[in-house]
């Protein structure tokens, strides 16, 4: 058993609070230029033939190699947009399909209504959501606002619509993917129905939380939030299906009875990030860590390819999929990739509603509207047939009304009284209009040669909507970033929240939650504008420079190296002196030990302690756990004392866990396909779950947060009423429960199953045999992330996927299926390590699920079997690698699009 030993001491920095009023970077400042790649930003600007097709001839030439990846090549960048968004269509259609008429609002006319969302609302899934994404504007928005776009963003949206028709266009109806085959929603798409879905993915982390309930349910009181029928139904299934619709209480409704979350911290996305700096490679150049953790299916799913625009552009790296540009890359000279931030991106405000009167509120004295708009949506209503169905929309000057007690079971409905007054809840968000420079944020991020040109596109209000980035170059220079979106609040509104925190309960549990609750009565909490429209700019984010290393498991900026806390910044960017994650805490110990292999065999930096790219890629595969290498030796020791005494699990239930001890004590300790007895640990420490410091007899030390709390508390003199041994006893009766023998192979039931294609409304079936997978969770501390997911369709889309049929609690979501054990769906996706070399960036990963959803792709589970084997590709980047690669595959292909007047 080894244990962590730090290879420096942790100093402690100052410590200030931006609570306190007046303190820098809590307000907004800055530019707001997002153009063509000029001016500010310090790039040379482009001309028009490197953005625009001439004539709108579009042409890009496709080298496929090794596991489906796209280069594509092209003279502008309109043309390379087309490539991206052809390659993507030929891979993800019905993905990208999915997310077109999904924030057009469009899925109950193509799909139904769908399931109700829960049995106290009975209104089917699509209708809600398809309202609540017209009632956010996505599509009105891009309709109005497409021409305001830089040129080079309209471009690339009108090439990636481009391609994307084109695969359409060419391909059969018949020909599709089984989950959109003959599907009438496969049609042709316009830029700006592609930027409509930008703007839903830049509200992943703000508003799209709000659209299964929240903003449905919010009317005035004794106001229903049933749609009514425009006009008298044309049939007998239409009049059943309004009928359906139209009957809703939502006064009484909670979050739990809607299944929706409560905790906001929880994004439903992770990841794993490292620069690393001349300090600790071996050649003084930049290397980096990219290890997203995203859902397995559905349309976050991550996407690689190269684009090249020669003497503009040239990345290779990975995206969203209907993403037209690569999101986590690298070029010659800088790579970066992204973590989920704990940043907020929206406050919540509730107002002060004017006595008998539900459509006006009080703010510093002065009466306010409460507007209201009428929004429309077509149902597929069965037998042929479509009506449709209309709704009134509530707004206030920050943005859409919400139900409170559909966000939190402790706010009141409509009307209800809340601090002693009758209230309604509101909603600004920092995300609103940020997706108008997604393309010019990334293209410019893509076109940096140094720090210093990086930099540029966020000093000119840019936003990375929702992650943090890691940052490493061919210099060795390390660079951290919480460039995210995050509401500006004056010093003064920020001491009024942090007294209303204090003093009242439910505010201060929303703001843990990830809420910030603001009183909507006083104009002191209104957003300070600036010039980044309201969001903190450039001087206020949380960022660092360093020579040996940046990293971020998302936890907040405050320990991106703990040897300079980041401190004095806003308090919506994220908790400081706090608690460290076990995974957060494991990474550090292999960048802070890089020679030590804890309980693996694998040496971070290998045995220089200096890191190269393929050395990254090798740690991240060596599958450590935190709490493994700081917990098991204290668990053995117990087992040795308890030998096959009788443990108590509950008041009236005891066991021997010496089977389970013997199991933990032949264990490797890491979590790969031949580890026996890891999922022994798993359901132990799910169990026992040290994450609570109550646990510890070593205190939390804010000085040194990697390694504090720690050390289990003291064995009870009764052994059969230890904590451990109990937390030990009980996961093994989770484990007999399912038929699950305690020195199995990880890789027997640890296993990763990818679903037939089914359309919505179909039964989802198995595809293929399972793959065995290595990796492990945050709740053991590990740092190669993978857990099971037990959701009916795939994330973000209503295709049906195959699931487990329930899970055991306090267990990591052990299927409750006998011998069935953690069906991985979610995890390590786009992952590489990088280093800059004499020779150019040399990158080493894979992306965990392959490139295509389509079953009967050769790139559904190719990469999926590379990463059961731990056989990572070379990332292939110069065209001497591409040509030289053994399954390259070339076309070019050609178009004509009509100019479209104004768009040059």
């Amino acid at each position: 058993m080894k244990t962590i030993h730090w290879k420096r001491p942790v100093l402690v920095a100052g410590i200030s609070l931006c609570l306190s009023a007046g303190l820098m970077g809590c307000s907004s400042d800055g530019d707001s230029d997002s153009g063509n790649g000029g001016g500010n930003n310090g790039l040379p600007a482009l001309s028009d033939s490197q953005i625009n097709a001439p004539d709108g001839q579009l042409s890009a030439r496709i080298q496929t190699t090794t596991g489906g990846v796209p280069h594509i090549t092209a003279d502008n960048l309109e043309s390379a947009a087309f490539g991206s968004g052809y390659v993507q269509a030929r891979d993800n259609v019905c993905l990208i399909a999915d997310s077109i008429i999904r924030a057009r609002g469009e899925r109950a006319l193509f799909y139904g209504p769908g399931p109700d969302v829960a049995a106290a609302l009975p209104v089917g899934i699509n209708v809600v959501t398809d309202f609540s994404y017209k009632a956010l504007g996505l599509l009105e928005k891009a309709n109005e606002e497409f021409t305001e776009l830089s040129a080079p963003s309209q471009a690339m949206l009108r090439g990636f619509a481009e391609g994307y028709n084109k695969y359409v266009d060419e391909t059969a109806p018949s020909d599709l993917p089984a989950k959109c085959n003959q599907a009438p929603w496969v049609r042709s798409i316009s830029a700006e129905d592609l930027y409509a879905y930008y703007q839903l993915v830049a509200l992943y982390a703000s508003g799209d939380n709000f659209v299964q309930g929240p903003l449905f349910a919010a009317v005035p009181p004794n106001t229903s939030p049933a749609p009514m029928p425009a006009m008298p139904a044309a049939s007998a299934d239409a009049a059943s299906a309004e009928a359906r619709l139209m009957a809703s209480n939502v006064a009484g409704l909670t979050p739990e009875a809607l299944g929706l979350k409560t905790d906001y911290n929880d994004r439903g996305m992770g990841s794993n990030g490292w620069g690393i700096g001349s300090e600790m490679t071996e050649n003084g150049k930049g290397a980096l860590l990219a290890n997203p953790h995203f859902p397995y299916t559905g349309n976050r799913r991550l996407y690689q390819m190269q684009i090249t625009v020669p003497g503009v552009y040239d990345v290779n790296g990975a995206g969203l999929i209907g993403i037209v540009i690569p999101l986590i890359g690298f070029n010659d000279n800088v790579a970066w990739t992204h973590t989920v931030s704990t940043a907020q991106h929206f406050t919540l405000y509730d107002l002060t509603l004017k006595s008998g009167d539900p459509l006006t509120y009080i703010k510093d004295g002065e009466e306010k509207p409460i507007t209201q708009k009428t929004i429309s949506v077509e149902v597929n209503v069965g037998g042929g047939n479509t009506a449709t169905f209309e709704r009134d929309f509530y707004y206030s000057e920050h943005g859409p009304m919400l139900a409170g007690n559909v966000i939190n079971s402790n706010l009141p409905s409509w009307g209800g009284n809340f601090v002693g007054r009758p209230t309604a809840f509101t909603y600004r968000d920092a995300n609103t209009d940020t997706a108008r420079i997604v393309v010019d944020q990334w293209l410019n991020m893509g076109r940096a040669r140094n720090v210093d040109q990086f930099q540029q596109p966020f000093e000119s209000c840019g936003s990375v909507l929702w992650v943090n980035t890691m940052y490493a170059d061919d210099s060795g220079q390390a660079f951290y970033i919480d460039g995210t979106s995050v509401p500006s609040l004056s010093g003064g509104a920020l001491q009024a929240f942090q007294a209303r925190a204090n003093t009242n309960p439910v505010v201060g549990g929303l703001f843990n939650a990830g809420v910030t609750l603001l009183d909507g009565s006083r104009g002191l909490n209104d957003w300070v504008e600036g010039d980044c429209e309201g969001r903190i700019a450039y001087d206020g984010m949380p960022k660092l420079e360093r020579r040996d290393y940046v990293q971020n498991s998302n936890d907040s900026y405050w320990a991106t190296n703990p040897d300079e806390f980041l401190t004095g910044f806003s308090p919506l960017y994220g908790s400081t002196e706090s608690i460290l994650s076990p995974r957060t805490r494991m990474g550090l110990a292999m960048l802070e030990n890089p020679t030590d292999t804890g309980l693996s065999t694998v040496a971070p930096a290998g045995s220089d302690g200096k890191f190269t790219g393929e050395e990254i890629i090798k740690a991240l595969y060596s599958n450590r756990a935190y709490y493994a290498e700081t917990l098991l030796d204290e668990l053995l020791a117990r087992c040795d004392t308890a030998d096959t005494t009788p443990i108590a699990t509950d008041d009236s239930s005891s066991r021997s866990v010496a089977e389970g001890c013997t199991a933990l004590a032949n264990w490797d300790g890491v979590y790969d396909v031949d580890s026996r007895g890891a999922h022994v640990f798993r359901v132990f420490i799910g169990d026992y779950d040290p994450a609570f410091p109550s646990e510890f007899s070593m205190a939390f030390d804010p000085a040194n947060p990697e390694t504090t709390p720690g050390t289990p508390n003291e064995a009870p003199a009764d052994i059969s009423q230890d904590p451990m041994l109990a937390s030990l006893a009980r996961g093994l009766d989770k484990l007999d429960q399912v038929n699950i023998a305690y020195d199995a192979r990880l890789g027997d039931v640890q296993r990763q199953q990818q679903s037939t294609g089914t359309p919505p409304s179909g039964m989802p079936g198995k595809s293929g045999s399972p793959i065995e997978w290595h990796g492990n969770q945050n709740l053991e501390g590990g740092f190669n992330i993978v857990r099971p997911d037990t959701g009916r369709v795939e994330d973000g889309t209503r295709y049906p996927r195959s699931a487990p049929a329930g899970t055991l609690a306090n267990t990591g979501s052990l299927s409750s299926t006998a011998n069935e054990g953690w069906l991985i769906a979610y995890g390590t996706s786009w992952h590489f390590g990088l280093s800059f070399t004499d020779e150019g960036p040399q990158g080493y990963g894979l992306i965990s699920y392959g490139q295509s959803d389509d079953p009967s792709s050769a790139f559904f589970q190719d990469q999926d079997l590379r990463y059961s084997a731990k056989d990572y590709r070379k990332l292939l980047y110069t065209q001497a690698d591409i040509t030289a690669d053994a399954e390259l595959q070339t076309e070019t292909i050609e178009t004509s699009v009509e100019t479209e007047a104004g768009a040059e």
